[in-house]
C-alpha cells in the first residue's frame, strides 16, 4: 500500500526553499559587473597603475636611473669604440720631460712663442690652447728689472724697454687661427665689453634657458685675447660618477653664450664669423659651423664617442722646441698644447680609459666632428623611451592575464631581445644612442609584478579548490585539482559521467523513532552519511550534494576517471557494507539499551551518459553540479530499487561497460515516468569475485532464460524457470523478484498484453 504522506526529506526541501526565498526578497539585487570592468581586472589594473609610475619615474629621471643610461651607452662605446682612421689632430704635449727640460709651469711666454712659431713654420693649420694664461708673466723683462734689487739703472731702464714676454706671445699669434682657452668658474665676473668674443647666431629659441651656467669666466691677459683668432671653454664636465661622456659646445659663462674650445677651433678654421645654434622648444638641437651640423642634446652638450687611448697624437713639447720634430705631424693638422703631467691636474675618466689626459679628450672630439661619426642623444629620444615603455608595458599588461606563464616569458624574452637589439642597431648604423634599460627594466617590474599577482591568486585559487572540494572529493583528488586547476573547468562541460542516487526507506519511520530525541536523529545521520561518503570517496567519486538522507554523487569530473561505472558500482557495493556493518553495531547498541531496533536499508541508483557538469545556480550561489538526462533516469532508478527488493540498481550504459567486473543481475526493461524510450535496468550483488562464482552465473543463465520467455509471452515456459531459480535468487536477495515476476504472469494469463507490447512495465510514479 502507497504511503501518501509526505517525507522528511520532502519537508525539509520545502522548508529550505521558503527560507531561500524569503532572504531573496529581503536582499537587494547585485548590479551584474559592465564589460569594462571585468576587463579590468586586478592584473590589468596593476599593470596600468605601474606603467604610469615607470613613466612617471622615468620622467623625474633621479640620478640612479641616469647612471644606469650611461652605464649602458658605456658599455656600447666598450664594444664598439671609434677607430680613428685618420688623425687631424696632433697634441703638443707639456708632459714631465719637458717640465724637467724647461722648468716648472706656466713657461715664459716667449718659449710658448717659439713653440707657435715652429708650428706656423710646420704649416698647422689651427693652434688651440688647453692652457689659460690668465696673469702677466712674471718673467718679462720689465717685471725681472723690478725684481731685481741690485741692477744698475741702464740696465734697468733697457730692460724695461723691452717688450714684455705677453707682447712677444701675442706677435706670434696673430696671422694664425690660435684660440685660446677660457673657463667657467663659481665666481661672478662681469665681462669686459671691449674684449672680443665669438659671434653666436641662433635659430629659433633662445638658448641661455637649457645652457650649462657658469657664474664667471675666466679668460686670458687682454693682449692675448685680443691677438687670438678666437677663444672657448675649455671646461670638461664629469658625469655624477666621474666619468666624462659629453663635452658641452656652447656655454653659458659670466653673462654671455660662448663656444668651446673645440668648436672655436673649427669655427676659425672655416674663417666663420659666428656659430649658428639651432633650438626647438625642447632645448637645443645642433651647433654649426659652415659645412659641419653637430647634433647635441638640449644642453648644447656633445656625446663623445671615444677611441682608444693612442700615444701616437702625442709630441713632446721638449722635442718640437729642440726641433726634433718631422714638419709632417703638423702639417695641415689641427694642433692642440696641453699636458699629460699628472702633477697639473688635468687627468680624466673616460668610458674606455681609467686615467686619461684632458688635451685627448678635446683632440677626439675634433677627430669625432671632423670624421662625422658622433653620438647623439637627441630631444625626441626620450619620447621615443617613453614610447616604448607605454607599448611594452601595454602589451604585457593586456597579455599577462590571458596567455600562460611559459608564453609569458617567452614573450617577455623576445620584448628584451628587441628592445636591446634596437638600441644596439641604432647606435651601430647612426650613432644614435636610445635607452634600453628603462623600458626593459619597467617591463620586468611589470612582468615580475603580474607573475606574482598570477601567483598569489593561484594559491588562493587552490585554497577555493580545497576548500570547495575538501568536502566532497578524496585528498589525493583535492590535491591534484589544487596542483593543476586547469583540470577543473569551470561554466559547463560536456562530458560522459557516471551518476548515482542513493536513499533510505522508510525514513519516516525512523525519524518518528526519534521524535523525542532529534539530537539522537542528527548524531545517526551523521553515524550513517560519514562512511557513504567515506566510500564514494574512496572510489575517485564526487559528491554532487546532501539532500537530507539522501545523496546525490557523481564520477569523471572535474577530474577523469576513465574507469567511472566500475568505481561508481563499487562505491555503491562499499555503501550496502557500511550500512550493514551500522545495522550490526546499532542492532547490539539497541539490544543493550532495551530499545526497539530499526534497521536501516538503502537505495542507490546508477546510470551513466552525457551529461553537463560545472557551477550551476545564480549570481548570488552556485554549485558544482551536474545537469542532463542520465542524471533524471539516475534518480528514477534509484526509486525503483524498493519495487523490486534491491539496493543497487543500474542503467544499461554502466553494466556496458563493467561486464565480468561487478555481478550485475538484468531485472526488467522499464520505462520511467516522463519517458517514453523503455531502459534495461540491471541488479549488483557483488564484486568480480561474486560474478565469477558458479552460482551466480547459474542464475544468469536461468534468469536470461526466464526474461526470454515471459517477453515471448511464453507464460508457463517462465514461470518453471522462476520456480528453478527460486533458491538462487532468494541466496542472492532476489526473493522479490520472483514474486514480482509470478504476479505478472498471473495477471498476463487472465489479460494478454497488447498487441505491440514490448515486453518493458511502466511506472506512473516517480
Amino acid at each position: 500500500m502507497k504511503n501518501n504522506a509526505p517525507s522528511a526529506t520532502a519537508t525539509r526541501r520545502r522548508l529550505r526553499l521558503s527560507a531561500l526565498a524569503a532572504r531573496l526578497k529581503q536582499r537587494p539585487r547585485r548590479r551584474p559587473r559592465s564589460r569594462l570592468r571585468r576587463w579590468f581586472g586586478v592584473r590589468r589594473t596593476t599593470g596600468f597603475v605601474l606603467l604610469a609610475a615607470m613613466v612617471a619615474l622615468r620622467i623625474w629621471d633621479p640620478a640612479p636611473l641616469e647612471n644606469l643610461r650611461l652605464r649602458a651607452f658605456d658599455y656600447y662605446q666598450a664594444l664598439k669604440p671609434r677607430i680613428p682612421y685618420q688623425r687631424p689632430v696632433t697634441i703638443v704635449d707639456i708632459d714631465e720631460a719637458s717640465l724637467r727640460a724647461f722648468g716648472q709651469w706656466p713657461w715664459p711666454r716667449t718659449l710658448v712663442a717659439d713653440m707657435v712659431d715652429r708650428l706656423k713654420a710646420h704649416g698647422s693649420v689651427a693652434i688651440g690652447f688647453d692652457v689659460i694664461f690668465a696673469e702677466r708673466d712674471r718673467m718679462s723683462p720689465a717685471n725681472v728689472a723690478r725684481a731685481l734689487r741690485d741692477l744698475d739703472p741702464d740696465t734697468k731702464e733697457k730692460l724695461e724697454k723691452l717688450p714684455s714676454n705677453d707682447d712677444m706671445l701675442a706677435n706670434a699669434l696673430r696671422g694664425t687661427r690660435a684660440v685660446l682657452g677660457q673657463s667657467g668658474i663659481l665666481a661672478t665676473t662681469t665681462p669686459d665689453p671691449s674684449m672680443p668674443r665669438s659671434g653666436i647666431a641662433t635659430v629659433g629659441p633662445d638658448p641661455s634657458p637649457y645652457l650649462i651656467t657658469y657664474l664667471g669666466l675666466l679668460t686670458n691677459v687682454p693682449v692675448l685675447e685680443q691677438a687670438a683668432a678666437g677663444r672657448g671653454l675649455l671646461t670638461i664636465r664629469n658625469e655624477r660618477d666621474g666619468v666624462v661622456r659629453r663635452l658641452p659646445l656652447i656655454v653659458k659663462a659670466g653673462g654671455i653664450v660662448a663656444p668651446a674650445l673645440t668648436l672655436d677651433i673649427l669655427r676659425a678654421v672655416t674663417d666663420s664669423g659666428a656659430i649658428l645654434v639651432r633650438t626647438d622648444a625642447a632645448g637645443v638641437k645642433s651647433v654649426a659651423v659652415p659645412g659641419l651640423e653637430i647634433p647635441t642634446d638640449r644642453n648644447g652638450q656633445l656625446w663623445i664617442h671615444f677611441g682608444p687611448h693612442d700615444p701616437a697624437r702625442y709630441v713632446s713639447a721638449k722635442d718640437l722646441v729642440e726641433g726634433r720634430v718631422p714638419a709632417e705631424r703638423f702639417r695641415g693638422k689641427l694642433v692642440l698644447i696641453g699636458t699629460s703631467s699628472v702633477g697639473l691636474l688635468d687627468i680624466k675618466t673616460t668610458p674606455l680609459d681609467p686615467a686619461i689626459p684632458g688635451v685627448e679628450i678635446h683632440a677626439q672630439v675634433l677627430e669625432s666632428i671632423l670624421a662625422r661619426a658622433v653620438l647623439s642623444h637627441p630631444n625626441w629620444a626620450k619620447l621615443a623611451e617613453l614610447a616604448a615603455i607605454a607599448a611594452v608595458g601595454t602589451v604585457i599588461a593586456v597579455l599577462a592575464p590571458v596567455i600562460g606563464a611559459g608564453l609569458l616569458f617567452v614573450l617577455g624574452a623576445a620584448i628584451a631581445a628587441i628592445l636591446i637589439a634596437g638600441s644596439w642597431f641604432l647606435f651601430d648604423r647612426s650613432g644614435l644612442l636610445l635607452d634600453f634599460t628603462f623600458p626593459l627594466l619597467a617591463s620586468l617590474l611589470i612582468y615580475v609584478t603580474l607573475v606574482f599577482i598570477s601567483y598569489v591568486r593561484e594559491q588562493k585559487d587552490r585554497r577555493r579548490i580545497r576548500q570547495a572540494f575538501g568536502q566532497y572529493l578524496s585528498p589525493a583528488l583535492v590535491e591534484q585539482l589544487a596542483q593543476s586547476p586547469e583540470k577543473l573547468v569551470l561554466g559547463g562541460e560536456e562530458r560522459t559521467m557516471t551518476v548515482m542516487f542513493s536513499d533510505v526507506r522508510d525514513f519516516t519511520a525512523i525519524s518518528e523513532s526519534f521524535k523525542r530525541d532529534p539530537q539522537g536523529l542528527t548524531q545517526l545521520m551523521n553515524r550513517f552519511l560519514t562512511p557513504l561518503t567515506n566510500a564514494i570517496i574512496g572510489r575517485k567519486g564526487t559528491i554532487d550534494k546532501y539532500m537530507g538522507d539522501a545523496i546525490m554523487a557523481f564520477w569523471n569530473a572535474p577530474l577523469d576517471d576513465p574507469d567511472h561505472e566500475h568505481n561508481a558500482c563499487l562505491a555503491a557495493l562499499d555503501m550496502v557494507r557500511s550500512v550493514e556493518e551500522l545495522n550490526a553495531v546499532r542492532a547490539e547498541e539497541a539490544r543493550l539499551a532495551g530499545i526497539p531496533f530499526l534497521p536501516i536499508r538503502i537505495g542507490i541508483g546508477i546510470n551513466t551518459g552525457l551529461c553537463v557538469v560545472g557551477n550551476m545556480g545564480s549570481q548570488l550561489r552556485f554549485d558544482y553540479s551536474v545537469l542532463g538526462d542520465p542524471v533524471n533516469l539516475a534518480s528514477r532508478i534509484e526509486s525503483r530499487t524498493k519495487d523490486y527488493g534491491v539496493a543497487i540498481l543500474a542503467g544499461e550504459r554502466t553494466i556496458a561497460k563493467t561486464a565480468g567486473l561487478v555481478a550485475a543481475l538484468e531485472l526488467d526493461l522499464i520505462t520511467v515516468k516522463g519517458k517514453t524510450e523503455p531502459e534495461r535496468i540491471y541488479a549488483i550483488v557483488g564484486d568480480t569475485g561474486v560474478a565469477a562464482s558458479p552460482a551466480f552465473r547459474a542464475l544468469q543463465e536461468i534468469n536470461s532464460a526466464m526474461l526470454a520467455r515471459f517477453r515471448a509471452r511464453d507464460w508457463d515456459a517462465a514461470q518453471a524457470a522462476l520456480d528453478r531459480a527460486a533458491g538462487e535468487m532468494k541466496d542472492f536477495g532476489l526473493q522479490r523478484l520472483n514474486d514480482l515476476y509470478s504476479s505478472r504472469i498471473r495477471a498476463f494469463r487472465q489479460s494478454s498484453p497488447a498487441d505491440d507490447w514490448n515486453g518493458a512495465f511502466a511506472f506512473d510514479t516517480k
